[in-house]
């Protein structure tokens, strides 16, 4: 046999990459869906499935799950959920809780189930990256699920943004929440702060800095550029020493725009030095995660 047929051969057998779980964790077992009968899912008592204890998801819209339960009870669960058998006889959930509270605000006794046959890792991995690929989740949510995805399987940024089909500097980004003070962190995840506000406020210094710009915010109900704007002021303040006003010259426009757009993009303090058309850009970083968001935005 020769080379080309062999390389043919071994294309063949070979898995394909970037596909699925298999991509990120290693071949798992594909086993087929429990039905009836007739090839359809399941129906199984609401009553034997459990709650995953892994969900991601911390907060439901209660207006949304009732919309969901009045759309059940005249029609039925349109998309079957995911669940895996535990001891004691009874499902715990992989995929669907949403359908499976609104399940039980309609009053329905089972709910169409899809059994797989998975281990605690996979089904940890699987209820994560599903939820990631929603687009519900608060920003708080998505933080705490990229780290943990981090956390419990190694997995680099890139590898993250691939899994879920999310842009790596997204995905750094969003880890990067977890920096800001805890107070800070229950109003993004509460909603009176957005992930704009929240990644602006991360350009600060310190905790306490951030906590007096995050009041402002509030009580002044600033938009996400009007907080950039008055963020970069606080770190670049216009008033400087007459001796430095005297020796540096104004700044271009244009230099002052790229420099505001870089720190917005990146959420780090940024300076641009130019000196007709030269010049040196410095961006200041305070940890591997930081430099880390500067390598992604870099696409490296």
């Amino acid at each position: 046999m020769d080379a080309s047929a062999t390389t043919h051969a071994d294309a063949k057998r070979r898995p394909a990459l970037g596909k699925g779980i298999e991509s990120l964790l290693g071949p798992r077992p594909q086993a087929a869906p429990v039905a009836d009968a007739t090839g359809r899912p399941l129906e199984i008592a609401l009553d034997r499935i459990d709650r995953n204890p892994n969900q991601t998801r911390t907060a439901f819209d209660e207006t949304k799950l009732a919309e969901l339960a009045q759309s059940i009870a005249a029609t039925g669960v349109v998309q079957p959920v995911v669940v895996r058998e535990i001891p004691g006889g009874r499902y715990q959930l992989i995929m669907g809780e949403r359908r499976w509270r609104a399940s039980q605000a309609a009053g329905k006794a089972t709910i169409p189930a899809i059994v797989r046959q998975v281990s605690d890792e996979q089904s940890l991995e699987m209820t994560i990256v599903e939820n990631l690929q929603r687009e519900d989740l608060n920003p708080m949510e998505q933080a705490r699920a990229y780290e943990r995805l981090s956390r419990e399987f190694k997995l680099t940024q890139e590898q993250m943004a691939v899994r879920t089909g999310k842009d790596r500097a997204s995905v750094g980004n969003f880890i990067r929440l977890l920096k800001l003070p805890e107070g800070i962190q229950a109003l993004v995840e509460q909603g009176d702060l957005t992930f704009g506000h929240a990644r602006a406020l991360l350009a600060l210094g310190s905790a306490e800095q951030m906590g007096v710009v995050a009041s402002r915010i509030g009580s002044q109900a600033m938009s996400v550029r009007q907080t950039e704007s008055y963020i970069q002021g606080l770190i670049n303040p216009e008033q400087k020493p007459k001796k430095q006003l005297a020796a540096a010259a104004p700044q271009d426009p244009n230099v002052r725009e790229a420099q505001d757009r870089l720190q917005r993009r990146l959420g780090l303090k940024v300076h641009i030095e130019d000196r007709k058309g030269k010049g040196r850009v410095i961006i200041e970083y305070a940890g591997v995660d930081d430099f880390d968001a500067i390598l992604g935005a870099l696409g490296e």
